[in-house]
């Protein structure tokens, strides 16, 4: 295998599929997005409801501001048009105007007031409409928000939280398509927390509005209109999913699959084709927590399967699956059985054409082909 092959697997040339409409890009359609398998079962069927996770995540809101009037939300269009992809729709009626403000076009400006209003006591959510362009206010979240617990010496602790929509999306192209995870994984001081189904997001959204530091939670918004069971425990105001914590959505003794967000769905999907074409039971890990990281149960799922494959939207250069395979080598190299592979976005920003974008991300179909080459099956 060459080392552009290597180092750009998603790049690869899939497929060609009949699009259903002109409209909806294949290679984005929900129904391929959550199979059978992600549905959670765990809970009692009569105490178990569907919730999209867009609802989880105001859900998650509303609970925190109705106990702890600290709290309040800021960001572009999140009050009078009820948030840009209806995340904190209806919050303004509930809290009014002092506790969900609609901000200028000006991140810097917005995330600044945020960070200070956090150093002086509050807990503010802090909503980009995109993190794409959270970057012109990369200089609030790490130098300001991120480091002033630690340069203070615990003293001062800064309870901003940071949410919006990250990572790849349909038809938008470079400048709204790329994943953050890797980036604010890297800095020491926030916690950055990335949710795949409707538990996901409620139970960290709330454990990011109470935790003292600074916390990204990375949404992604091709799963905002999906639905997912909710467990009784889950439909609790005292439900929190604590950081570092991963979530083992499909048990497998064969392969170790790990990864984040919507790519999580895709490997459930892969775990899937891999079960019926090759008898492979796959055991998929949902990070859910970018920083801190699982590195146990990453280990101790290797240390029982013997093969790992790390998937992720991002680009493969210092990415998160170069970290998960770096912390894999380091901690069960003895137990591997072949070496590690990484399944990425392509090196390159995320195309408009759609035949291009649907080669610079992962696919089901291009995850199970990896899966099977690692397993020589």
């Amino acid at each position: 295998m060459s080392g552009l092959r290597m180092l750009r697997p998603a790049s690869r040339l899939l497929s060609a599929s009949a699009r259903p409409s002109p409209i909806v890009r294949s290679s984005f359609r929900a129904a391929t997005a959550v199979p059978a398998t992600a549905r959670r079962s765990y809970a009692t069927p009569s105490g178990t409801k569907e919730v999209t996770v867009r609802e989880a995540l105001l859900e998650a809101m509303v609970e925190e501001m109705e106990g702890n009037d600290k709290v309040f939300v800021i960001g572009e269009e999140v009050a009078q048009y009820n948030g840009a992809y209806k995340v904190t729709k209806g919050l303004l009626d509930r809290f009014g105007e002092k506790r969900v403000i609609d901000s200028p076009i000006t991140e810097s400006g917005f995330c600044g007031l945020t960070v200070g209003a956090a150093l002086a006591g509050l807990h503010p959510v802090c909503e980009f409409m995109t993190f794409n362009f959270a970057m012109q206010a990369i200089d609030q979240i790490i130098n300001s928000a991120a480091k002033t617990h630690y340069m203070s010496g615990g003293i001062q602790p800064c309870n901003v939280t940071f949410r919006g929509p990250n990572g790849f999306a349909s038809g938008v192209a470079a400048q709204h398509s790329q994943d953050y995870s890797a980036w604010y994984g890297s800095i020491p001081g926030l916690k950055v927390v990335a949710p795949y189904s409707s538990e996901d997001a409620k139970g960290l959204l709330k454990a990011a509005i109470r935790d003292p530091n600074p916390v990204v939670v990375l949404e992604n918004e091709l799963l905002y209109g999906l639905p997912f069971p909710m467990s009784e425990a889950a439909q609790k105001d005292d439900f929190v999913i604590p950081f570092g914590k991963a979530k083992i959505e499909r048990p497998g003794k064969d392969l170790t699959m790990v990864t984040l967000s919507r790519c999580v769905g895709q490997c459930l999907v892969a775990a899937d084709i891999l079960k019926k074409k090759y008898g492979v039971e796959a055991e998929v890990i949902n990070l859910r927590s970018v920083k801190p990281l699982d590195v146990e149960a990453i280990i101790n799922s290797v240390k029982k399967t013997g093969h790992m494959m790390a998937v992720e939207s991002g680009f493969p250069s210092f990415g998160v699956g170069a970290e998960l395979i770096a912390l894999t080598a380091e901690y069960a190299f003895d137990y591997l059985e072949a070496p590690p592979v990484r399944v990425t976005g392509a090196e390159v920003p995320t195309p408009y054409a759609q035949k291009l974008e649907e080669m610079a991300f992962p696919s089901e179909d291009l995850i199970a082909e990896y899966a099977a080459k690692l397993l020589r099956v």
